[in-house]
């Protein structure tokens, strides 16, 4: 059995009555903490309390940090600064009105922006103002002397007339009394008015000043007279209406520094070189003139941030050059308005229109203001250029269905693409090719000589005939100008030589077509020196340009003065602007000062086009559409001269050219010397003088032939 533990109140120890251990001696007490063993803080004290306060420094963070807070803070100071602002901009204008500062601070812009005219104006402006007030103030050193005078005047004109008004009411009323009744009744108003405004005098007293301040404040919220980190979060800013202190602004801030120097020294009158803000299509035309010292282009070269500055994306800001001096003309769109497609081609929607070659225009789109835009194509070669897959051929195409609709115009079309877009043409054109490969390229360049062959026949024309427009129509043509391919003369096909035949037709057509009526169209891609020749792209009097990848290529499609009077096709967007193009000619109405006009096309589907083109066909009596040119019999013109020179060791140059016509008056009939030059030279062959006269030599044109023949030739092929 366990005995009970019994407690030994002494040591504070509990003992078992069975344990017979010895006991340890007891401590003893101290009261003195070792400072090795004692505790440096209170658990239950100190960790509490501190983190209370880091608690309590994360509320009040939390709480300064809140987004509630941060509104209500800017609440509070862009409301307190609207009445700040409010009173500023008020003792402003109470200053500018008792003053000469707003004559003065308009006379700077107008030095600012260089208008000497407007400054010596305001000078003058300002010399009156003081003037009158000069004699405003001299006005008031005699107030009141004249004011005195006055107040007896009125106080005497007054008592007479009340004593009138009683004697006339007390002899009416026949009582004496009445002569005093219209004076008490004055009294009586005057003592209820004064009642009156005493009642009064104490709210107004205690409103007064709040009703200024609200006033203030009303004049500070409409101008936004706080600072911007206060002002509330607004939507972005784009599509905002045109202004002039907008456009002053994003010119202000172009980053050129005269322009921007000007424009603070201008103060609010910045708008000073602005002209009127006009309706313009779908958006808003300005011109703006530019103070000294800051040149247009440097205006033009930053299209996109002053399209960024104006909240609009860089295609709906349009730079020209008008004729005044020191002047940009901005062309501000609607925001989104050019993303929107404009309506269908009159040429679908009026099935009965026809067309006028020579006094008619044809409908080709809408320009940058929402206005028709209408070309002539009387007597003008066109060249029509850009990258891939934006439109050119529609754009080409739908000119030439309008000419279709004159039934006089006759065409010849050769489509180096060759995937149908011109198939409609069959039947309207007299001589159409489709395909890119180099035997389609020989078929064009064949197409091209026949045109010149028919504009030096109609050049030789008796003077007055009058003849039908002959329109030729060349749809990639850089495929023709890159053609490797040389003919059975050395002459190639391709290229910018005087011996390349394609080039050299088409320099012809520029030089001397339009006279009577023989035309080349002509429509390439991505443009360069190699696969548009310069001579080519120049002749061309209508020149336009779909989106193009870079300025050079620009200056290429549409001339260095389009691109200089700010025509920039290079900044159209590619794929988003596909059938938009910058026209260079006199043959649309283009606005005075500017040298382009930028047109939104008019789409014409290859299935709307196939209806326009029968409605054309129904015009016509039927045509006969050849798919190459008729070339007749192929000939080798150097095995042709070796056989008239039959046996003798040289033959006169007029003697071969005769024999060559006996030969084949259709190939040779028209043939000079120059043509027969032409062949021999560089073969080894080449006339030569032989007794002064020239000659053409047998033994040196076999040898051409033997050699020509020992290197496999075409004609030894065939």
């Amino acid at each position: 059995m366990t005995e009970p533990a019994v407690a030994d109140p002494g040591m504070g120890t509990v003992h078992r009555l069975d344990d017979h251990r010895p006991t340890p001696p007891a401590e003893p007490v101290t009261l003195v903490k070792d400072p090795a063993t004692a505790p440096t803080s209170t658990p239950s004290t100190a960790a509490p309390q501190g983190s209370r306060i880091v608690r309590t420094g994360r509320a009040v963070r939390r709480v300064a940090t809140h987004e509630r807070t941060r509104s209500a803070a800017r609440f509070t100071v862009r409301h307190g600064m609207y009445v700040v602002g409010g009173g500023r901009i008020v003792a402003r204008r109470a200053w500018e009105g008792r003053t000469a500062a707003r004559y003065e601070r308009m006379l700077r812009a107008a030095e600012a922006a260089g208008n000497l005219e407007l400054a010596t104006e305001w000078e003058e402006r300002g010399q009156r103002f003081r003037a009158a007030r000069h004699q405003r103030r001299m006005d008031l050193l005699s107030a009141p002397v004249k004011a005195a005078k006055g107040a007896a005047a009125g106080l005497g004109i007054t008592a007479g007339g009340l004593l009138l008004l009683g004697i006339i009411l007390a002899v009416a009323n026949e009582n004496f009394a009445d002569l005093a009744t219209p004076t008490l009744a004055l009294i009586e108003l005057i003592r209820w008015i004064v009642v009156i405004i005493t009642v009064v005098w104490g709210p107004l007293v205690v409103l007064g000043p709040w009703a200024a301040l609200l006033a203030l404040w009303g004049v500070g919220r409409h101008q936004q007279a706080a600072p911007q980190w206060v002002l509330p979060d607004r939507p972005a800013d784009v599509g905002a209406p045109i202004t002039p202190s907008v456009v002053v602004t994003a010119m202000r801030d172009l980053g050129i520094a005269p322009l921007r120097k000007a424009v603070k020294e201008m103060g609010d009158a910045g708008a000073a070189m602005l002209g009127p803000i006009r309706i313009a299509g779908c958006g808003v035309e300005v011109d703006v003139t530019l103070p000294s010292g800051v040149a247009t282009d440097e205006v033009q070269k930053r299209r996109r941030k002053l399209a960024e500055n104006l909240a609009r994306h860089e295609h709906e800001v349009f730079i020209t050059i008008p004729q005044a001096a020191r002047t940009v003309r901005l062309w501000i769109a609607d925001s989104g308005a050019l993303d929107e497609p404009i309506g269908p081609s009159p040429l679908l929607t009026d099935t009965t229109l026809t067309a006028d070659y020579a006094k008619g225009r044809a409908p080709w789109g809408q320009d940058l203001r929402g206005d028709a835009a209408l070309i002539s194509l009387y007597q003008r070669h066109m060249l029509i250029t850009g990258l891939s897959n934006q439109g050119k051929t529609a754009a080409l195409r739908a000119l030439a269905l309008w000419l279709a609709l004159d039934p006089r115009v006759e065409f010849r079309v050769a489509d180096l693409k060759g995937v149908g877009d011109w198939g409609m043409f069959d039947g309207l054109a007299t001589v159409l090719i489709q395909g890119p490969t180099d035997d389609h390229v020989i078929e064009a360049t064949e197409m091209l000589e026949d045109l010149v062959s028919e504009m030096e026949r109609r050049i030789q024309a008796p003077p007055g005939t009058v003849f039908t427009p002959l329109i030729g129509i060349v749809d990639e043509a850089q495929v023709a100008f890159m053609c490797p391919v040389v003919d059975k003369e050395k002459r190639p096909y391709g290229g910018s030589k005087a011996t390349a035949r394609y080039f050299m037709a088409a320099r012809k057509i520029h030089n001397q077509g339009r006279a009577v009526d023989v035309l080349l169209y002509q429509g390439t891609q991505d443009p360069t020196d190699q696969n548009l020749p310069k001579l080519v792209r120049e002749g061309a009097h209508t020149r336009a340009s779909l989106a193009l990848g870079t300025e050079s290529q620009a200056r290429m499609a549409l001339g260095d003065k389009a691109v200089d009077g700010g025509a920039a096709p290079n900044l159209l967007r590619p794929g988003l602007d596909k059938g938009t193009v910058v026209v260079a000619s006199d043959g649309i109405k283009i606005p005075a000062g500017q040298a382009a006009l930028t047109v939104r096309t008019h789409y014409i589907s290859t299935d709307d086009a196939a209806l326009i083109a029968d409605r054309a066909k129904a015009l016509r009596d039927g045509v006969t559409t050849l798919r190459a040119v008729d070339r007749g019999e192929e000939r080798d013109p150097l095995m042709d001269v070796m056989t008239v020179l039959g046996d003798a060791s040289r033959v006169l140059t007029t003697d071969v050219l005769k024999r060559l016509t006996a030969l084949s008056e259709e190939a040779y009939g028209e043939w000079s010397h120059l043509d027969l030059k032409r062949v021999l030279d560089g073969t080894g062959a080449e006339p030569y003088k032989s007794d002064g006269r020239m000659v053409v030599g047998r033994e040196r044109l076999a040898r051409v032939l033997a050699n020509r023949d020992a290197e496999g030739s075409a004609s030894a092929a065939e």
